[in-house]
């Protein structure tokens, strides 16, 4: 009698039920063929990706004040921790330089702008500000003081990532001031506080094909392909530089700890089409501390390293902000000199610290350049509008890989990286098992027979 296996249909179905990177690709699809033939239909259900990102990002703070405690006190030593945040504002200071050199080196040899001949009179300069609400960028100090908690709730109501950052500190140093003895209920706590947060992330990530397919439909329902045509030189080139610039993340990244860039994504496929569905890297924070925990990095390394990297480390917004710098300045027939370009520079690597967490920085960023230069028109910042939401995958993928670097060179640069595990994971010897799994996994083990039967 002949032993037959599942049907293909059945083998399908098993696949798409396990597997949260086939759901995601065809929830994407979906998204786009929804959007396409039925544009309103596609432009109402934006939010279920917005929701799903909402969810996302309440676990966030809780997760990284977790995560940072736990490392600061397990690696039982301040200063160390101290020395990776130092390595990290450095990694973080260069790659961004590199990312506006490398983008306004391409906007000068490519000029997006050229030949567009635009009259900065016909433009709509109050649409830039209904697009950022009138807000403006935070100045140095400003900056400064907002990474500050005024309030320990209140970090945590805000979201604001640098102040639980700070809080996190605070608490980490304490307890290895404090000691285990005097107070030894506190470290379980936190982590078993961190297995909880994670147990909930396990939750909310089967929604990731609903927020998908609810944020690919909206983009192609709200602006079809007419963007693409009219906006394709600048589109080209902003994402051209981006792959350029990664290729280099990745022969600096190989050469520096022999991690290989492109098996990382391999390892990562699930959270990077997660992150460009929905055009959010928040989305997929928790899930990427896993897997780069996984993959070999120590917990403070992590913990720091990449909630830091999303205020200090957009090098997909910089390279965006300094092509559209030149796209604008010679869409309108303005030709920078190279004195010019370099305040472009300067200006950027000071308004992209700011960016984080504000409503359209983008412009706001845009718009302080353009003052600061004083030839470009402040209207002119308009031009973008129509692409900008385009730009959101570039961003968000050289963003997303850009910090994942940083944490494996900082930890390799503190010595805290664990390269055997790393190429073994990244080989698929050892698979990927979430946190929620592990912690429920280990609940379930049967108690040792040894202890039962004493």
């Amino acid at each position: 009698m002949s032993n037959t296996g599942p049907s293909p249909a059945r083998r399908i179905a098993r696949f798409l039920r396990k597997s949260l990177f086939a759901q995601v690709a065809g929830a994407l699809v979906l998204g786009v063929l929804v959007g396409r033939l039925w544009p309103h239909a596609g432009t109402a259900v934006q939010p279920l990706g917005d929701g799903f990102v909402r969810l996302i990002k309440a676990m966030i703070s809780p997760l990284v004040f977790c995560v940072v405690v736990a490392g600061i006190t397990k690696a039982g030593d301040l200063k160390a921790f101290g020395r990776i945040g130092l390595k990290a504002l450095l990694w973080f200071e260069a790659a961004t330089t590199i990312a506006l050199v490398v983008g306004l080196v391409a906007g000068n040899v490519f000029r997006p702008g050229a030949g567009m001949n635009v009259d900065p009179s016909t433009l709509d300069a109050s649409a830039v500000d209904d697009k950022t609400g009138g807000g403006s960028l935070p100045s140095t100090s400003e900056f400064i003081l907002h990474s500050l908690p005024d309030s320990a709730i209140g970090a945590f109501a805000e979201n604001s990532l640098l102040q639980v950052l700070v809080l996190a500190c605070l608490v980490g140093a304490a307890l290895l001031h404090l000691g285990s003895t005097r107070v030894p209920a506190i470290l379980p706590a936190i982590e078993q506080a961190q297995d909880v947060v994670f147990a909930i992330v396990g939750f909310i990530m089967k929604l990731a094909p609903l927020a998908v397919f609810g944020a690919t439909a909206h983009l192609v329902g709200e602006y079809g392909i007419s963007a693409m045509t009219t906006y394709g030189k600048l589109i080209a080139v902003c994402y051209g530089v981006a792959l350029a610039f990664l290729i280099f993340l990745g022969v600096a990244l190989k050469a520096l700890t022999g991690v290989s860039l492109w098996k990382f994504v391999r390892y990562t496929r699930e959270e990077m089409l997660l992150a460009l569905g929905t055009a959010s890297s928040e989305s997929v924070m928790p899930r990427m501390m896993q897997k780069l925990r996984q993959a070999g990095c120590r917990e403070d390394a992590v913990g720091l390293v990449l909630p830091t990297g999303y205020s200090f480390n957009l090098d997909g917004a910089s390279i965006y902000l300094s092509v559209g710098t030149l796209f604008i300045a010679q869409a309108v027939g303005v030709d920078l000199t190279l004195g010019q370009q370099i305040t472009v520079v300067l200006v950027l690597m000071l308004t992209s610290k700011g960016m984080a967490g504000v409503p359209g920085s983008a412009f706001l960023a845009l718009s302080a350049t353009a003052a600061a230069l004083g030839v470009i028109p402040a209207g002119a910042v308009a031009l973008l509008l129509g692409v900008d939401r385009i730009m959101d995958s570039m961003r968000v993928a050289t963003n997303l890989l850009g910090n994942c670097v940083a944490v494996f060179v900082v930890s390799k640069w503190e010595g805290v990286f664990d390269k055997v595990r790393m190429t073994k994971v990244l080989g698929g010897e050892i698979p990927f098992v979430p946190e929620e799994e592990r912690v429920g996994a280990t609940a379930q083990q049967p108690a040792d027979p040894k202890q039962i039967s004493g």
